[in-house]
């Protein structure tokens, strides 16, 4: 039963750490788009019932055309999801891209609602995230109560 169970947080490692290297990876894939680029396509959804379509251009593309956060956001994706991939540093892996998993789970609740497999996916991946830090509780669980010294 415990052989089971572990082989089953290998896998929720393997699969959260390959996804997010593959994330990471498409972070560098396409040159960003120009300003005027942005705004071009931003056009195109401006009517009240493509209001969630222009949230979300302009909210990835905002994260663009900062110059750096988009490519933090795929280094970060790369190398804790490698982290959490190897063995010995898988818990660091999993605690370090627990904020990003809830990140990109709370994109999809406020702007893709309607996509239901997307929130099913997100979701998944977001729990998993949390089912893998809190394996390890007993690494972590002394720094949330510390005993009073007197």
């Amino acid at each position: 039963m415990i052989k089971s169970i572990n082989i089953i947080f290998i896998i929720f490692r393997i699969f959260l750490g390959g996804f997010m290297i593959y994330g990471g990876v498409q972070k560098f894939e396409n040159q960003n788009p120009t300003p005027i680029e942005v705004v071009d396509k931003a056009e195109k959804f401006k009517s009240p019932e493509k209001e969630n379509t222009l949230q979300k251009i302009l909210y990835i593309s905002g994260a663009k055309q900062t110059g750096y956060f988009w490519q933090v956001l795929g280094i970060c994706e790369l190398l804790f999801g490698f982290l959490l991939i190897l063995q010995g540093t898988g818990f660091i892996g999993a605690l370090f891209l627990l904020p990003i998993t809830l990140h990109i789970f709370l994109f999809h609740i406020f702007l893709e609602p309607e996509e239901i497999s997307e929130l099913i996916q997100t979701g998944a991946l977001f729990g998993i995230n949390i089912a893998l830090v809190l394996k390890e509780r007993e690494k972590w669980k002394h720094l949330l109560w510390l005993k009073p010294i007197f």
